[in-house]
C-alpha cells in the first residue's frame, strides 16, 4: 500500500515538474488572455476560409452528374493548373450557370471572384433589386461595375491575404534567424579568421558582388521584365557567381595563410557588420523599393510582390533573435556543448537557436499583419496585381470610382482592419505570454 502511495505521489511530482516547463507556463499564461485566445480562434477560421475558398465560392460545381458522367470541376481544375490534366470535352464553353446537370451539387456561393454577371453589372447593392433566378444566386455583398460578385471576391481575397503574410513572413524568418544568429552568437569578438582569409574574403567578397549582380544588372532587370521564373533563373545563376568568385578567395586564403603574417588570428567584427547592414536596410523605404521593382516589370505578379516584403521586412526579426542571442550564448549549456567540441554551427542552430526563438514568434505575428496590410495598400493603388485579380485591396479601389458602392469600401474595409487588428492582438498576447515578470 505505502509503495502504490509513493508511486502515486512520484507520478504527480513528475507531473507538477512537467507542467513547469517553459512553454507550459506560456501556454497556461495566454489561456488567461481571453482576447488573445479569441483571435487565435479566429485566425484558425481565416485560414480555413482561405484554405477552403474553393469551395465556398466558385462557378463550378463541386460536384455533378452530365451526360451519364459524373464529375467533380473543382478538383479537375486543379489537375489542369498542375498541368496533369486536361478538361473533359464536356465541360469546353459550359455555362456553368444554366448546364443541364442531371445531379449538381453547388458551393454555397455560386460565382467565382472573376465571373462576370452581365445581368447585375455597374455597381449593385446587397439590397438593390438584381436579376437573378432565385434566392440562392442573391449577390449578397453587392457587384461591382462588371457585374463580379463582392462576397466571392471577399473569400477569396482572404486565401490571397493569408498566403501573402505566411510566404513572406516565411522568407524575413529565415533571412533574420540566419543573420540575428550569427551577429549575436559571435558578437565582435566570436569568430576568428586569418589575415587573408578576412581580406581576401573582402576583396572577392566586393568583386564577386560586382560581377554577379552590378554588370548583369541589365540582364537581371529584363529577366524580372519576362517572367518570375527566368527571373529567379538570374538570381540563381548570380549566386552561383558570387559563391565561385568568394570560394576561389577561400581557397587562395588557404594557400597564403602559411605565412606568419597572414596566417594569424584576427577577430571578425560579424555584430558590426550585419548591424550596419540592418541599418542600410531600414534606410531604404520598402514601398519605395517595392515600386522601383514594379516599375520594369512587364506584367505583375502578386507572387513578386510576396518575395519582395519578405526580403524587405526580415531586420526586426533580426533583431529579436540578435537579442536573444546575446543572452543565451553565455549560459552553460552553450558552453558545455562548446566543451565537448561540438561545430559552431551545431552550437548555434541545435542548442542556442532552438532556445531564442520566443520572441521571434511575436515578431511574425506582427509582421504577418504588417505584410496583409501593404499588399492591400500595393492592391489599392493597383501596383504589383493583375487588373483580373481580385484582393481587398482591389475591391477596395474600385470605390474610388463610384462612391455611392459604398459596399466596396465597407466590406473590404472591414475585412482588412478586422485581419490586421487580430493579428496584433495576437502579438500582444505573446508578448504578455512570454513576459517573465508574469509567470506564477
Amino acid at each position: 500500500m505505502q509503495i502504490e502511495i509513493d508511486k502515486k505521489m512520484s507520478a504527480k511530482i513528475n507531473t507538477n515538474a512537467s507542467d513547469q516547463s517553459y512553454w507550459s507556463i506560456v501556454k497556461r499564461q495566454f489561456k488567461k488572455n481571453r482576447v488573445a485566445v479569441w483571435s487565435l480562434r479566429i485566425v484558425y477560421v481565416i485560414i480555413f476560409i482561405g484554405i477552403m475558398a474553393d469551395f465556398l465560392a466558385n462557378e463550378k460545381p463541386i460536384y455533378c452528374k452530365l451526360d451519364g458522367a459524373s464529375y467533380f470541376p473543382i478538383f479537375n481544375s486543379y489537375g489542369v493548373d498542375l498541368g496533369i490534366a486536361k478538361y473533359p470535352k464536356a465541360f469546353i464553353n459550359l455555362d456553368w450557370q444554366n448546364a443541364p446537370f442531371e445531379y449538381v451539387i453547388r458551393t454555397p456561393i455560386p460565382y467565382s471572384p472573376r465571373n462576370m454577371d452581365l445581368k447585375n453589372k455597374d455597381y449593385k447593392s446587397p439590397f438593390d433589386e438584381q436579376d437573378v433566378q432565385s434566392t440562392r444566386w442573391h449577390h449578397f455583398m453587392g457587384t461591382d461595375n462588371l457585374g463580379r460578385d463582392v462576397l466571392a471576391g471577399m473569400i477569396h481575397g482572404t486565401r490571397t491575404a493569408m498566403l501573402v503574410g505566411i510566404i513572406s513572413m516565411s522568407i524575413s524568418v529565415v533571412i533574420g534567424i540566419f543573420f540575428g544568429a550569427l551577429a549575436g552568437y559571435y558578437g565582435d569578438k566570436g569568430m576568428q579568421m586569418s589575415r587573408a582569409r578576412f581580406w581576401l574574403s573582402i576583396i572577392f567578397g566586393i568583386l564577386g558582388l560586382y560581377y554577379a549582380f552590378g554588370l548583369r544588372s541589365y540582364h537581371i532587370s529584363s529577366a524580372l521584365s519576362e517572367s518570375i521564373p527566368q527571373f529567379l533563373i538570374q538570381i540563381l545563376l548570380s549566386i552561383l557567381i558570387f559563391i565561385t568568385f568568394f570560394g576561389f578567395g577561400n581557397l587562395l586564403a588557404n594557400i597564403l595563410k602559411k605565412n606568419n603574417f597572414l596566417g594569424q588570428k584576427v577577430d571578425v567584427p560579424v555584430d558590426i557588420i550585419i548591424s550596419r547592414l540592418i541599418e542600410i536596410k531600414v534606410s531604404i523605404p520598402t514601398l519605395l523599393l517595392i515600386l522601383s521593382i514594379v516599375a520594369v516589370m512587364k506584367s505583375p505578379s502578386i507572387l513578386l510582390v510576396m518575395v519582395i516584403i519578405g526580403f524587405t521586412s526580415w531586420t526586426g526579426i533580426a533583431k529579436y533573435t540578435r537579442a536573444e542571442l546575446l543572452k543565451v550564448r553565455s549560459l552553460e549549456y552553450i558552453q558545455a556543448a562548446q566543451s565537448l567540441g561540438y561545430s559552431e554551427w551545431r552550437t548555434i542552430f541545435k542548442h542556442a537557436l532552438p532556445n531564442s526563438l520566443s520572441s521571434v514568434l511575436v515578431a511574425v505575428a506582427f509582421g504577418v499583419a504588417g505584410a496583409i496590410l501593404l499588399e492591400s495598400s500595393l492592391s489599392f493603388l493597383g501596383i504589383g496585381v493583375k487588373p483580373e485579380d481580385v484582393t481587398w485591396g482591389s475591391m477596395l479601389s474600385g470605390a474610388r470610382g463610384y462612391f455611392k458602392a459604398w459596399w466596396l469600401a465597407i466590406f473590404p474595409g472591414m475585412a482588412i482592419f478586422i485581419t490586421v487588428t487580430i493579428f496584433n492582438l495576437l502579438g500582444e498576447g505573446l508578448t504578455d505570454a512570454m513576459d517573465p515578470r508574469l509567470k506564477k
